[in-house]
């Protein structure tokens, strides 16, 4: 059976951290990464941030949402503290919705080099109308490649019962 052993988290300066510092603006530099103990193996990753904030870059004011981040590491995965600082460092950020999804992409594929990832926003309404951007990625000239194509082209087929928001 494969562990963690402690020098295989010694790289990670965050976890277990009692002296953490929060970043008020977006810092991407606080994500870190630790190896994948299992890259002959396709499996997901899920990670649900359901207090994510963000400002509106026009009105400065908060938008609320959920984060939905899901990917297939290839060598890296990213490190789950440093994941939930660099969301936090959102808060007093001003990017419309589809950007920050995007943005949370991008940095996760510079980090990570995943196999595929996909990021979904789920906000709460503003004026009457909530915006759920949905992004994906996968590995070029790969299976995860097609695979991001048709989870692009189906990923929203079936309209979601409303009642939470």
């Amino acid at each position: 059976m494969a562990g963690r052993k402690d020098e295989d988290l010694q790289d990670l300066s965050l976890l277990g951290n009692q002296a953490t510092k929060y970043a008020f603006d977006y810092t991407p530099e606080v994500l870190e990464t630790f190896d994948n103990k299992h890259p002959n193996r396709d499996y997901f990753v899920k990670f649900n941030c359901p207090e994510f904030t963000t400002l509106c870059p026009k009105t400065h004011q908060p938008d609320f949402g959920v984060v939905y981040i899901s990917y297939i590491p290839g060598e890296k995965m990213v490190e789950s503290k440093s994941l939930k600082l660099y969301l936090f460092s959102f808060r007093n950020h001003g990017d419309f919705h589809e950007d920050s999804m995007n943005i949370i992409m991008n940095d996760l594929i510079d980090l990570m080099d995943p196999r595929y990832i996909e990021v979904w926003g789920k906000f709460t309404p503003r004026g009457g109308i909530s915006i759920d951007p949905y992004c994906n990625y996968g590995k070029p000239g790969t299976k995860y490649e097609q695979m991001a194509d048709h989870r692009l082209m189906n990923h929203d087929m079936y309209p979601e019962k409303i009642d939470n928001r």
